[in-house]
């Protein structure tokens, strides 16, 4: 199973983010977008697992004992860097050092289990990841990137023009385990755990 651990989002802030999804759309249309209904902010990525570990790991997490904390959505941008060969388009995710203390605790238990550790934690939503861009017969496989992925250019340009943009705050109560099941019109995910915080 391909597992990873998440908290998911309201409604509300869904119905939102999902608008402004719809508004920038066309500013990267080769880009590939993601659906507004699977949006989730990973807290761990772990990886294919066997089912007894899958078990395993769901046992560890449920000793997590984690305040409930509020979230809020706000802002944009892009990794690496907007200066640099942009691939991902995001949305952040702000609660103090909250999402980065319940973030630790998750990677700490699943490194028991042969998970390699993260090395950095930026708590965001994944709007839109650049498509690979093919090598074509003028283009050598060792060329250098151009310093933003053309796939980026319209929608920096767009954003740049407009403050900001806010979705809300809502209160994490709960962390989920989903199992991510790849297929060609995308990646499909399943809660199957659910852990409440106090």
């Amino acid at each position: 199973m391909r597992i990873f651990v998440a908290l998911d989002i309201t409604t509300e802030i869904r119905e939102r983010i999902a608008a402004f999804l719809d508004s920038m759309r066309r500013y990267a249309p080769e880009a590939k977008w993601v659906a507004a209904d699977s949006l989730h902010v990973t807290l761990k990525f772990i990886g294919e697992q066997p089912h007894d570990k899958v078990n395993r790991i769901q046992s560890a997490l449920r000793e997590i004992a984690f305040p409930v904390f509020e979230v809020t959505f706000r802002g944009c941008g892009f990794f690496p860097a907007a200066s640099r060969s942009a691939r991902v388009f995001w949305i952040g995710a702000e609660a103090g050092e909250r999402l980065r203390e319940l973030a630790q605790e998750v990677d700490e238990i699943v490194s028991h289990f042969g998970v390699e550790r993260e090395r950095e934690y930026r708590p965001h939503l994944t709007l839109a990841r650049a498509k690979p861009e093919p090598h074509g017969k003028d283009r050598s496989p060792h060329a250098r990137r151009p310093a933003t992925s053309p796939q980026f250019v319209e929608l920096q340009a767009e954003l740049a023009k407009a403050p900001p943009p806010e979705f809300g705050t809502m209160s994490a109560r709960e962390f989920f385990l989903y199992e991510s099941q790849l297929s060609p019109k995308g990646a499909r995910y399943t809660k199957i755990a659910r852990f409440g915080l106090e």
